[in-house]
């Protein structure tokens, strides 16, 4: 594993639903998916972030199903994105993770997400405080940019 002890699961949950304001999760297939949705006034809402605690059929590049560990991920801006990473990776082929440089099955780094980096998705398993202070502002870009998405959807009737 690593040296940089993670923090604890919870600390992203409370953060996701405490200090962000008009967020919704919603669980289903080993993941809590967390949406921008004030007053439900969508069906689900504008997707941000995810925490994931296991693999799924097209998601098994982090191995995540391994004891103890969880991926916590992240939908960037564009902008953000390719601030931090570069251009963005193509898409993978089905089952496949985006190609690159970097080794999706190791905690506490801030990468690309192994299937979804091409739509701006980044992932951390595990991060540490240091990685988790990183990516504080990141979910703020994130719920920031869900919310203009979600402003644009509810003004069209969509």
């Amino acid at each position: 594993m690593s040296s940089q002890p993670p923090i604890p699961i919870e600390t992203a949950e409370t953060f996701l639903t405490s200090e962000l304001e008009g967020v919704v999760p919603l669980s289903a297939w080993g993941e809590v998916s967390y949406f921008y949705n004030p007053g439900h006034k969508l069906k689900r809402g504008t997707y941000f972030a995810t925490i994931k605690q296991k693999d799924g059929n097209n998601d098994k590049g982090s191995s995540i199903d391994r004891e103890g560990v969880w991926r916590l991920n992240i939908g960037l801006t564009k902008r953000t994105y390719q601030s931090l990473f570069g251009p963005n990776p193509d898409r993978p082929g089905k089952g496949g993770v985006v190609e690159g440089p970097w080794d999706f099955k190791q905690l506490v780094i801030l990468m690309p997400h192994p299937v979804y980096g091409w739509m701006s998705l980044v992932a951390v398993l595990n991060p540490s405080q240091q990685t988790w202070e990183q990516c504080i502002p990141l979910i703020r870009d994130a719920h920031a940019k869900a919310k203009t998405g979600f402003e644009k959807r509810v003004s069209s009737g969509s």
